[in-house]
């Protein structure tokens, strides 16, 4: 067990107390993080505001090379870092969990580091030149998740840092040891100041309201549940802050009757029982044309009882318990929900801890919480339909909007089906498989602003119109 400390200002510093971080899996303390105070925050953005002017005016290539060396120094402390994240989070080591975790926050570290945003010309004649220019913001505030704790780290730091801005990072309560060490990793070879993070178990200071409402904290980017999204672009009015939120999504995917259910079954799996469905771009609602319902839902199961569940530091475990009891909680209610209306395929109860089996239902009303709501973890409603535009309208009957799916033979007919799903992201015959450069976001209530490529960079700057 160890005690871990904030970098502020390029130092590592304290606070005058720490919180204990829990591992879902045993149970037991895997260390303490410091409970930061408004004062230690201020202290954080005081720090990123003392760097800024010389990181922004710094030579676009020198800050490129600056971004670059960063995924190298996360691939020298990679290891270290995954068993960390796994023990604070709970999934395997291996498959799709943290050693995949930490390969994803390399990849899209060197890609971003890649990017630019050249000079626009939008006229150069007679009457004169006009040149659009992208200028760093200012201190950037990240808020993250406790899913994907260091990739979407990444995913906020980097192009923030690529664009010229200055960055505090305040991780989830229940996974803050991953990025406090990722983050130190990273700030070893920046300028002091350039990239801090403060940690709270937000029970008797929120940090993360207080960051929203902060007035020298010019940009937030947010990844979370929609409720916490909707707060801090509330608080975050008062200042006109630039946001970026990327929230829930309560994804569907649709099956068409052309499917082969055994050749889709191991990626309808992976596409909603990634991280254990606590995966925001996860499928979380599957619609089956009613020929062939029944043996999708066979060869799900089939597919599903072949992947071992257990203590994710265990090279063998490919799943592991859910992230923390909140989680665990909400889950529970809505299969114990579903069991009573739908009909159970596999799964259904926890028998110990946080484990929850994965568990499929069918048969249920179209009204059941566990379709309406984003359970956020290894549970997932199977349904029966045998009109397609009705099948698309109940996808899109949803106040979320991240991403959606279509699989069939016919890629011509699902990419014209996919097109009609009103989400941010849509795939074929896959789902969730995000890439660097491909903008990430919703719709609706699933956020606003996009992550990732050339425009995701672009968000983390002001534009400035040159008239010369």
């Amino acid at each position: 067990m160890l005690d871990f400390s904030m970098t502020v200002g390029g130092r590592q510093v304290t606070a005058r107390e720490t919180f204990a971080v829990i591992n879902p899996a045993t149970g037991q303390v895997v260390g303490h993080a410091p409970n930061a105070s408004l004062a230690d925050l201020d202290m954080a953005v005081a720090a990123a505001i003392a760097a800024f002017p010389a990181w922004a005016a710094l030579p676009d290539d020198q800050r490129q090379a600056a971004c670059a060396a960063l995924a190298g120094r996360l691939a020298e402390r990679a290891e270290d870092i995954a068993r960390l994240l796994t023990q604070e989070q709970g999934k395997p080591l291996n498959g799709l969990g943290s050693r995949f975790e930490m390969g994803g926050a390399q990849a899209w570290a060197g890609y971003t580091a890649g990017l630019s945003l050249p000079v626009k010309v939008l006229q150069d004649d007679n009457s004169g030149r006009i040149e659009l220019h992208r200028k760093p913001i200012g201190v950037v505030g990240s808020i993250t998740p406790w899913n994907w704790p260091v990739m979407i780290a990444i995913w906020h730091i980097l192009p923030a840092l690529r664009a010229g801005n200055t960055v505090v990072v305040k991780p989830s309560p229940y996974t803050p040891l991953s990025t406090l060490m990722a983050v130190a990793t990273m700030a070893e070879i920046l300028p002091p100041g350039v990239l801090n993070v403060v940690t709270s178990d937000d029970r008797a200071v929120n940090i993360g309201a207080a960051m929203a409402s902060h007035p020298d904290i010019r940009k937030i980017v947010f990844t979370g549940s929609c409720a916490t999204g909707e707060k801090i672009m509330q608080t975050a009015a008062t200042t006109m802050k630039r946001l970026t939120l990327e929230m829930g999504g309560n994804d569907a995917g649709i099956v068409l009757p052309d499917c082969d259910p055994r050749a889709i079954a191991e990626g309808l799996f992976w596409g909603a029982f990634i991280n254990n469905g606590q995966t925001c771009a996860a499928m979380k609602r599957l619609y089956v044309h009613d020929s062939i319902h029944d043996a999708v839902c066979d060869e799900l199961a089939a597919f599903a009882r072949n992947i071992p569940m257990g203590n994710g530091l265990d090279e063998t475990s490919v799943l592991g318990p859910v992230a923390n009891r909140m989680q665990f909680d909400k889950v529970s209610r809505l299969v114990a929900d579903a069991a009573q209306s739908g009909r159970i395929i596999l799964g259904g109860a926890a028998d110990e801890g946080l484990f929850f089996p994965v568990t499929l239902i069918a048969d249920l009303p179209e009204d059941a919480p566990l379709i309406i709501e984003e359970q956020f973890g290894p549970a997932l409603p199977i349904i029966r339909y045998t009109d397609l535009d009705q099948a698309i309208a109940a996808a899109n009957n949803s106040d979320n909007g991240l991403g959606g799916s279509v699989w069939s033979t016919d890629r011509a007919r699902a990419r014209d089906i996919a097109l009609q799903l009103d989400c941010g992201s849509v795939w074929v015959n896959r789902h969730g498989a995000i890439q660097p450069n491909a903008p990430f976001g919703g719709t609706k209530r699933s956020g606003i602003g996009r992550e990732f490529g050339e425009e995701g960079l672009a968000e983390m700057t002001e534009m400035q119109t040159l008239f010369c």
